[in-house]
């Protein structure tokens, strides 16, 4: 999919499509403050990258989003566990957990806010809330998948427990885990412009709502573009992590175009 011909075709298609939208917002006399054609969106693009503010607020949203990434990663993965591996903290626990859940995150943003301020603490936290259920709910199905003959084969030869974990169950999860971490990020990114939105001194989330007051709906686009952009490139990056972890998962094979070996058993 990535040889010079694939690459080219996706190019033109970018282009035909910005030609469009050019051509139909100047003949049909769309107003800018409805939708801006794409030139004044690459303009204000350049003008914001160029004098440095959409960098400054980029790096703040894009630590935010690390962070939150990382922390509710972190308590989802732990918490996955005890409620996987011990019926006793599942029967107790995972009710609250799915009703806290439930709660939609714009409405417990300004309670977040409040609490922890309108500096990065606040985004980092909204982050971690919107990013923890995915990863939670994938770490249980995943440890939860190995196969119970294994398991008791395993048992028969005398392992403990913690070796059982290590050596059957978390390897079965991994593709779970590795396709919830995927999710994850994504909704970080989100949690973090939530909090940006609702309260905060610095990020492209806040810049969006200044230009909302504003009407400058052609920086909006421009702020936009770059989140797309950027939610990409930290899928990608989750991507290639989850390549070089399981190299010898039958879906990575396929996705990377490898030929399966002939003779091959499990």
């Amino acid at each position: 999919m990535r040889n010079p011909r694939n690459v080219a075709l996706g190019i033109v298609l970018f282009v035909i499509i910005m030609g469009v939208w050019e051509a139909g917002v100047r003949l049909l006399a769309v107003p800018m403050f409805i939708l801006p054609a794409p030139s004044a969106v690459f303009v204000a693009l350049y003008r914001g990258v160029s004098s440095g503010l959409y960098i400054t607020h980029l790096k703040i949203t894009f630590i935010a989003t690390v962070l939150g990434f990382a922390l509710g990663s972190a308590l989802a993965f732990a918490l996955g566990i005890a409620i996987a591996l011990n019926r006793t903290v599942e029967y107790y626990l995972y009710p609250y957990v799915v009703m806290f859940q439930s709660l939609p995150k714009i409405a417990l943003a300004p309670l977040v806010v409040v609490w922890f301020g309108l500096g990065l603490p606040s985004k980092v936290i909204n982050a971690a809330l919107v990013a923890f259920f995915p990863l939670m709910v994938n770490t249980i199905v995943g440890l939860r998948s190995a196969e119970e003959d294994r398991v008791n084969l395993m048992r028969s030869l005398k392992a403990i427990e913690g070796q059982i974990f290590w050596m059957l169950r978390l390897p079965s999860a991994l593709p779970f885990i590795m396709a919830g971490l995927e999710v994850a990020m994504v909704f970080a990114l989100i949690g973090a412009i939530v909090a940006e939105f609702i309260g905060a001194e610095a990020g492209l989330g806040m810049l969006i709502q200044s230009m909302n007051f504003t009407m400058d709906v052609s920086g909006q686009f421009s702020v936009l573009l770059i989140l797309s952009v950027v939610g990409l490139i930290l899928n990608r990056a989750i991507v290639a992590i989850r390549r070089r972890v399981l190299f010898w998962d039958v879906s990575v094979k396929a996705n990377s175009g490898a030929a399966p070996i002939k003779g091959e058993s499990v």
